[in-house]
């Protein structure tokens, strides 16, 4: 979307967006033959989607499986490619801590590994978040990388982040985490190997695992650490700048709050569990134009491979629509960044569902799935426009042209 055309045709008005976003929404059919969604019982977003139009959204490009962080940013109205954040900022930002603009941030997922050096579990069986706050104290203590300053800040449950502050650091480096178990992890390399930033940057986060697998070899299942998402401080145009919106975030990941904190979004303090984030908005409801709410759970089911659970908390996602709805919304978007079909246990290419309730919608079809979004209005596009669509019906934009 081009965001020179949003700054020049966004009008500040009282009507209000949500924007509710159920993390890896998307999924695949199970052994019914019906995907997460169309298996969920949902009785109210069936009968939202029958006033409402649906189409299916592409986060990146056709066969491209997005992360979050450009699943998220397409959905706020930013090109992905030409807006490239690294996950470990967003982590950093997320959990509050303030990056300087030489910073180099990276996503620490604590993890498991054999004996002879495989990864058995990604992501270390899921320690609970008073563990991981444990190991990163730990890591804080004894890693020293001197002179470079070091920072392991625990995230939530087997993720952290970690901060190397010095001069003339690069962010063009690869990931360690193989992506899968049973498979070594991968150095840190140099994606420009004629940076000579990159090399030491490498070296320097080569180094950061090397001590924490040393300072970690008796604290199994979290005896090892996998590093992604390599990023610096990015300037990314804000919310109120393009958009003319008092926008408001409530998530419980912090890495979405960091999202959320980088668009220029407010965080507001949720809840607990998805009731929480609920209530949360409809307390703040006042003070804001704007809201994403973001929902964790559908994606974590999703990459356990967990189709049951992944529809039932669909189905508790649903139970709250009535509430969302009684706020009064003037467009009210259902959507997710990615697909995550438990059938894959990752995040996939496949388009997302989409719902966009308002006055002004052209309704097509009386249930909301993957196959009743794919026969909508809307068609298949890309998940940048939305914001442009949430705009126009809540008649946030002036006409163009004459």
């Amino acid at each position: 979307m081009d965001l020179n055309l949003m700054r020049e045709l966004s009008v500040r008005t009282e009507s209000k967006i949500v924007l509710l976003v159920l993390d890896g929404l998307g999924g695949l059919p199970g052994p019914a033959g019906k995907t997460e969604l169309e298996a969920a019982g949902t009785p109210n977003l069936d009968a939202l989607a029958a006033r409402s139009e649906l189409g299916l959204i592409r986060p990146v490009a056709a066969g491209v499986s997005p992360g979050s962080g450009p699943g998220h940013l397409s959905l706020f109205g930013y090109d992905p490619l030409q807006h490239p954040v690294g996950r470990g900022v967003l982590s950093a930002l997320g959990v509050g801590f303030e990056l300087e603009d030489t910073d180099l941030a990276a996503r620490i997922n604590f993890a498991t590994m054999s004996e002879t050096g495989e990864i058995t579990d990604r992501r270390a069986g899921r320690i609970p978040s008073e563990l991981g706050s444990e190991l990163a104290a730990l890591l804080n203590e004894k890693v020293d990388l001197s002179p470079v300053e070091t920072f392991v800040v625990p995230e939530k449950e087997h993720r952290a982040v970690v901060v190397f502050r010095a001069e003339d650091l690069s962010d063009a480096l690869s990931d360690t985490d193989p992506q899968q178990t049973g498979k070594k992890p991968l150095p840190v390399r140099p994606t420009d190997p004629d940076s000579q930033k990159a090399r030491r940057s490498a070296e320097l986060a080569n180094a950061f695992v090397q001590q924490a697998n040393e300072i970690l070899s008796d604290r199994h299942p979290a005896n090892t650490v996998l590093l992604r998402g390599f990023g610096m401080h990015p300037a990314l145009p804000k919310f109120d700048e393009v958009y003319r919106l008092r926008a408001a975030a409530i998530a419980s990941y912090p890495m979405y709050k960091g999202l959320a904190r980088l668009a220029g979004m407010e965080v507001l303090q949720e809840g607990e569990g998805i009731a929480g984030e609920i209530r949360t908005l409809r307390e703040s409801w006042e003070g804001y134009d704007f809201f994403f709410v973001h929902i964790k759970p559908t994606d974590s089911a999703g990459e356990d491979g967990d189709f049951e659970r992944k529809a039932r908390v669909i189905e508790e996602v649903d139970a709250l629509i009535p509430e969302i709805l009684e706020a009064g919304p003037a467009a009210f978007a259902v959507t997710g960044d990615h697909s995550t079909p438990a059938a894959l246990r990752s995040h996939s290419w496949h388009p997302v569902p989409f719902l966009l309730h308002s006055r002004w919608a052209v309704p097509t079809a009386g249930g909301f799935g993957e196959r009743a979004c794919a026969g909508g209005v809307l068609g298949t596009f890309p998940a940048e426009e939305v914001m442009g669509l949430l705009m126009g019906h809540a008649l946030k934009l002036n006409r163009y042209g004459a």
